[in-house]
């Protein structure tokens, strides 16, 4: 389990939900983070797989990571 910048955004990030396998079906998970990119995103609960990528976290107001997406 990976720590991040606070323990709300790892309490989020590290959520197992019991009634839903899919994080982007369960109402409570509220963070995406893609470990390959180091990204963080908050998910958009519309039936899909959406999330909007933030920089700071909502919580606690730390810069997060810049993406590894395009390195």
């Amino acid at each position: 389990m990976k720590n991040h910048c606070c323990r709300t955004m790892t309490r989020q990030v590290n959520n197992q939900c019991e009634e839903h396998s899919n994080p982007f079906e369960c109402p409570d998970k509220l963070i995406n983070y893609t470990e390959q990119y180091d990204e963080y995103g908050l998910i958009i609960h519309n039936g899909g797989t959406s999330s909007l990528t933030i920089n700071y976290c909502p919580w606690c107001g730390t810069k997060l990571p810049d993406s590894k997406r395009d390195s």
